[in-house]
């Protein structure tokens, strides 16, 4: 849990982003109302982080407001990279990065663009370039740079296709970071899980089991990265099998649901939700399932 912005509550002058208000729970349509509310929001760029460095309209308004939203695109804080879709600063970056090598984003650079949510943005662009290809020192410098042979049906425009994109994360990516860029894939339908499995089992050898892991594990149906995070990570725990998303009674659908345990695990953060309603709706829910009968951690 994170302290309140203290220093929204000074900011005042035209070079600083709008002044904090309260909002009340936001409603189905995603919209602040005025007057009900009992918590800051957040600045508009350090909502499309904990977002995962890319996010829609909707995402970005139960955690900021579209005056701080507005303010965080004039200044370059947020890129706007289509209707209703918002993205950090990295996505341009790495485009530039690809255009000044000629190359290809690939890797978690490509999921960036593909507009897919993450468990962080990429550190720096990652780049493909031809394998015989000589790239000097300084013009690499900032740049992750692969050298690969790519078939042409696996590059689109700028990047790999998704499908490929997805395979190349699996490969090289630690297997949270890599199963929440499937995840979000599969979610905005950009690929199937036949296609990942069928990309994974035509990888090299020495990538060929992790691409397998992540393609067997992969699961659309994971509301956003945090939560595809926490499964990875019950995923190693002997004698844990979770769901994600799974409707329990008529209470509604937890995080992840073991079945066979009955035991419900839930990825809050009072941060994350940015309004008190939705910490307290998130509490009666959470006893909702114990008084079911479920053990919730």
């Amino acid at each position: 849990m994170h302290p309140l912005p203290l220093e929204c509550l000074s900011e005042r002058l035209p070079s600083t982003p709008p002044p904090c208000r309260l909002v009340a729970a936001v409603d189905d349509r995603s919209r602040a109302q005025p007057g009900q509310g009992s918590l800051f929001a957040m600045r508009a760029d350090r909502a499309v982080e904990l977002l995962g460095g890319v996010a829609d309209t909707a995402s970005l308004l139960r955690l900021t407001t579209r005056a701080r939203l507005r303010w965080a695109v004039r200044r370059g804080l947020v890129i706007r990279t289509g209707r209703g879709r918002y993205a950090s600063p990295g996505v341009d970056e790495a485009l530039q990065a690809s255009h000044r090598l000629s190359g290809v984003l690939v890797e978690d650079s490509a999921a960036q663009y593909h507009g897919w949510e993450m468990k962080h943005r990429p550190a720096s662009a990652c780049v493909a370039v031809p394998r015989k290809r000589n790239v000097l020192p300084e013009r690499r410098r900032g740049v992750r740079v692969r050298w690969v042979d790519l078939a042409a049906c696996d590059v689109s425009g700028r990047a790999t296709v998704p499908g490929s994109t997805v395979t190349w994360c699996a490969a090289r990516l630690p297997f949270d970071e890599a199963l929440a860029i499937a995840d979000s894939a599969l979610r905005h339908l950009d690929v199937t899980k036949a296609e990942l499995l069928r990309r994974a089992e035509a990888m090299p050898d020495r990538y060929r089991a992790r691409c397998l892991h992540v393609a067997e594990h992969a699961d659309g149906r994971a509301a956003n990265p945090f939560e595809s995070v926490l499964r990875a990570i019950a995923l190693g725990v002997d004698g844990l099998d979770v769901e994600p998303q799974v409707w329990v009674d008529d209470v509604g659908r937890p995080d992840l649901l073991d079945r066979v345990l009955g035991l419900v695990i839930e990825a809050d953060s009072f941060e994350f939700h940015g309004r008190r309603q939705a910490m307290k709706h998130d509490c009666e829910r959470y006893n909702a399932f114990v008084v079911g009968g479920d053990v919730w951690c």
